[in-house]
């Protein structure tokens, strides 16, 4: 059976204070855990007007105190931001709260516009040095430590136990599906990100080029999709127009908080109405049977037994009632109520 995970960006919605973004998170949270969803990740992104969560590491904390079962993590951290010992030591802690429940997802993008990176971290060429920041990572979260003739020799990432964190790959290109492959990582595709542009590509290259680790033994890879569930097919439409309208703004270099669906159409020229329209035709939108239809026709044109959702609406209680429609429609509670009892 197809397993579905979650990731939610804690989004900003026009009329709605940020704040509460967060703590619908949290509420998301429990809620998607109780539908039977086998992950659950938050984002990281900066100085963006669209998206709340900047600090995966925090919310990831208060979600481990409100949940049992559900795996966390995040998707993901921007490693070329930080230390790699601080964010093992931070993802330490985590397990300790939700012991073997935690996703460390790393990714080398930004996150945020040119000058907010600098602010982050004022090394523009830290990028570069992904690849043995994700080694060192791994060695320090796993509990282990440097090799002799590393500076981090003989340092520690506390706490210590008998879990640890699972570290992947997050990447919307080959790089990272090269990384993954290389390191014997698991690997998560953002295929959300250009609706799907360069995915098999990206999939055929890690599976090829994977090498088993000590860590993973066999290729595990995903994609997060963007999906939108709602009672009706006409309803399915009109709350898309939200993340449409999104998008069109986006690449005009405007990002603001999202627009309830009766505001998205208004200015909008021909040539980005019809925009809107392609957009729609193509999207994982509608009723929880053609959802449902769609996610597994892709998930085994690609050979995946996971998907991760994201599902963006202006109104939160749309976006919970899409993830308890996509839950029923996949019998996720009930697949988990054998489980659990087996």
């Amino acid at each position: 059976m197809l397993k579905l995970s979650v990731l939610d960006q804690s989004l900003v919605s026009k009329g709605r204070p940020q704040d509460e973004s967060i703590r619908h998170t949290l509420a998301l949270a429990q809620r998607c855990e109780e539908w039977g969803y086998q992950r659950f990740w938050v984002s990281e992104h900066h100085s963006l007007a669209s998206i709340a969560g900047t600090a995966p590491e925090v919310l990831l904390a208060a979600i481990a105190a409100r949940t049992t079962r559900i795996r966390l993590g995040s998707a993901g951290v921007m490693l070329p931001h930080y230390a790699a010992f601080k964010v093992a030591e931070q993802f330490r802690v985590l397990d300790a709260l939700a012991p073997g429940r935690i996703d460390l997802g790393l990714g080398r993008a930004p996150g945020s516009d040119g000058l907010t990176s600098q602010l982050l971290n004022p090394d523009r060429r830290a990028a570069e040095r992904f690849p043995q920041q994700v080694m060192e990572l791994q060695a320090w979260v796993s509990g282990q430590t440097m090799p002799t003739g590393h500076p981090g020799q003989g340092v520690w990432a506390y706490p210590l136990s008998n879990t640890s964190p699972n570290l992947w790959i997050l990447g919307s290109s080959n790089y990272g599906a090269q990384l993954a492959a290389h390191l014997g990582l698991p690997y998560a595709f953002a295929y959300f990100f250009s609706d799907g542009a360069g995915v098999e590509e990206a999939l055929e290259i890690y599976h090829s080029a994977f090498r088993p680790s000590p860590f993973l033994s066999q290729p595990q890879a995903t994609i997060c999709v963007s999906a939108l569930v709602c009672d009706s097919e006409a309803q399915a439409a009109f709350q898309f127009q939200t993340r449409a309208r999104w998008r069109i703004d986006r690449n005009k270099g405007l990002a603001g908080p999202l627009l309830p669906p009766e505001e998205a159409m208004a200015g909008l020229s021909s040539a980005q109405m019809h925009e809107m329209d392609a957009m729609r035709a193509d999207a994982l939108v509608g009723t929880p049977t053609q959802v449902h239809d769609k996610l597994q026709a892709l998930a085994t044109r690609l050979s995946l037994e996971e998907l991760v959702v994201c599902t963006w609406t202006h109104d939160p209680a749309m976006q919970l009632r899409s993830f308890e429609l996509l839950a029923q429609a996949f019998n996720m509670t009930q697949a988990q109520g054998l489980k659990q009892a087996a």
